[in-house]
């Protein structure tokens, strides 16, 4: 009678169109992994609070930057949205629009992380140790770019400075005009994002470019000096051996990005 009762409502269920459940025995059902949440943009993870980080910028306002020549923030060539510091397209020469911006503090040793992100054939750079009161290099009417030691950002492919130089090292992730990066960096394609790290520690210096170093040197040795007598800041006073100086971001007339502009003071208290 059991067998009969389980046959009659098997027919049941399959005549009214529902679905028995799956035994024990069948596969379960594959599980999707959720996906890890994406940092928020010019901010501070914990463990970088911890780490000692802070924010350059914030993301929002022109706290904490000014020009090289004016105590104030340039009035053009610089624009901000959506959590995002941009240079303007203009004219595509050195500091033609609003010109660079400068950190207000002075730094000597720290770690510093800065996200770019650039357009065809656009020029633009990372300098440390800035000293604005040094003339610009080849400028009589107060124009160019403020002086200091440039981690280069440049589209190698379509902007003709990549050729110039010594060897390659105005591309993207030389030591401008001094030391070349090598050929086989790793830089994202034009229009994503890329990630500059420059370590400063005494006369130490690194830059990194998407995890991968680039460049090492020792400022003031032999080497150095070397470099700096071959470049085009050969008759600049001690250059790149300052105590301290500013950070500097570079307006060169090309439409170029910034954010996650973040730095770590190393610097003994």
């Amino acid at each position: 009678m059991k067998n009969h009762f389980h046959l009659a409502s098997f027919a049941l269920v399959t005549s009214l169109g529902f679905v028995a459940p799956a035994s024990a025995e069948s596969p379960a059902e594959p599980k999707v992994q959720p996906a890890h949440p994406q940092p928020v943009p010019n901010t501070l993870t914990e463990a970088e609070s911890a780490a000692g980080w802070s924010l350059l910028w914030d993301g929002k306002t022109k706290d904490g930057w000014r020009s090289p020549k004016t105590q104030e923030f340039p009035t053009s060539g610089w624009s901000i949205k959506d959590g995002v510091l941009s240079t303007v397209e203009s004219s595509g020469h050195e500091a033609a629009g609003g010109g660079d911006i400068i950190t207000r503090e002075r730094y000597s040793d720290f770690e510093l992380s800065v996200d770019f992100k650039i357009t065809p054939g656009a020029n633009s750079g990372i300098k440390i140790f800035v000293q604005p009161g040094l003339a610009s290099i080849g400028k009589k009417d107060g124009t160019g770019s403020a002086i200091g030691l440039e981690s280069q950002i440049l589209d190698d492919k379509l902007h003709p400075d990549a050729k110039l130089g010594h060897n390659g090292d105005r591309t993207i992730g030389s030591l401008y005009d001094l030391m070349a990066a090598p050929a086989d960096k790793k830089v994202m394609p034009v229009g994503e994002w890329n990630t500059a790290r420059i370590l400063s520690q005494g006369k130490h210096v690194e830059f990194w470019l998407n995890g991968v170093k680039t460049v090492e040197f020792e400022r003031g040795s032999e080497d150095f000096r070397t470099r700096v007598a071959a470049s085009k800041y050969q008759k600049i006073p001690s250059f790149g051996e300052w105590e301290d100086g500013h950070i500097l971001l570079q307006e060169h007339g090309n439409a170029v990005s910034f954010r996650n502009v973040k730095i770590r003071n190393l610097a003994r208290k």
